[in-house]
């Protein structure tokens, strides 16, 4: 199991440091990036290997990750692969909540919790399916129901608009 942890996670760099909760923010401990260092994080009971990875963003800036693993005999390389691999996974995780509305849920018993849930879903593999029909992502097809509805919802209340002013009208001419 590989996951992204935040560089203020706190870890010992030793079996001892930990002992004596010696523990210093990721950030400040010396990484060579495309390197793998066994750390002991506080609160984990098991020694860990962890990597910081630094990449560049779409708008030029740069970015650094650091991947955590509880299996040791892993490289760097393959650290990263299966952080790569399961991306897709918390990508999907996130359409499902944001896009799905998972988490705004208001349901109350647990047969409405599992129908919400069964709905979110549906709407997600919907979501995937126009996704891979119209080469876009799921939060852009949702940009554009929205702006779509929104634009519906405006001509709908001019038109309304429009027959107050004329009902307006006869009743004073």
């Amino acid at each position: 199991m590989c996951h992204a942890v935040k560089d203020n996670r706190l870890v010992a760099c030793s079996k001892e440091k930990q002992e004596q909760g010696q523990y210093v923010p990721l950030a400040e401990l010396d990484l060579t990036p495309g390197q793998c260092r066994l750390v002991y994080l506080k609160g984990v009971a098991f020694p860990v290997i962890v990597a910081k990875r630094i990449f560049i963003n779409q708008d030029g800036s740069t970015g650094t990750l650091y991947l955590v693993s509880s299996d040791i005999a892993l490289t760097y390389n393959e650290l990263t692969t299966l952080y790569q691999k399961r991306w897709p996974v918390e990508v999907f995780h996130k359409s499902l909540k944001q896009n799905a509305s998972l988490e705004k849920s208001p349901t109350k018993t647990i047969r409405s919790q599992c129908n919400h849930i069964f709905a979110a879903m549906v709407a997600v593999v919907k979501l995937e399916c126009l996704k891979l029909t119209h080469q876009t992502n799921h939060f852009a097809l949702k940009s554009k129901l929205y702006l779509k509805a929104l634009k519906a919802a405006f001509d709908e209340l001019k038109a309304l608009n429009c027959q107050s002013l004329d009902a307006v009208k006869l009743t004073t001419a």
